[in-house]
């Protein structure tokens, strides 16, 4: 298998698992696959977060929004290894209650990812709401932050 074979696997099994495990409530597993090492950033949908710190922070809050996914589906469009970084790009489809309210909603999310110790861990992401999808609740103007 090439690096990308191996990056690739690793996106749609455990990246993929941490993502519907989230959204059921449970952030364990996406913050076992972010850097240990600085600096680690989102741009989010709902919020930002820069450092460890409030990436915990971000995660919890999340973990505390979401519950009963019923569909998670990542499509991709792009991606790419280069040594040690990666990237991903696609659309993130999701069905799952936020806050207690069934949402179905896309979000177009790029990552970048940095192997550490011989083992992906994601460094940065950027999401945003698909133009004329379902925003999170109390999000102004169609895009939740």
């Amino acid at each position: 298998m090439t690096d990308r074979d191996d990056f690739l696997a690793w996106v749609r099994t455990e990246l993929y698992a941490a993502e519907v495990a989230l959204h059921n409530g449970d952030a364990a597993a996406r913050r076992a696959l972010w850097s240990r090492s600085e600096p680690v950033s989102v741009l989010g949908a709902w919020r930002d977060a820069a450092g460890r710190g409030e990436l915990d922070a971000l995660f919890t809050g999340l973990a505390e929004s979401f519950s009963d996914c019923t569909s998670y589906v990542f499509e991709l469009q792009a991606y790419d290894v280069s040594g040690d970084m990666a990237y991903t790009v696609g659309l993130e489809h999701t069905s799952a209650s936020v806050n207690g309210e069934p949402r179905t909603y896309t979000l177009r999310a790029t990552q970048v990812y940095r192997r550490e110790d011989g083992a992906w861990r994601v460094a940065h992401r950027h999401a945003d709401t698909v133009a004329g999808g379902v925003s999170a609740p109390g999000a102004p103007g169609g895009a939740p932050r």
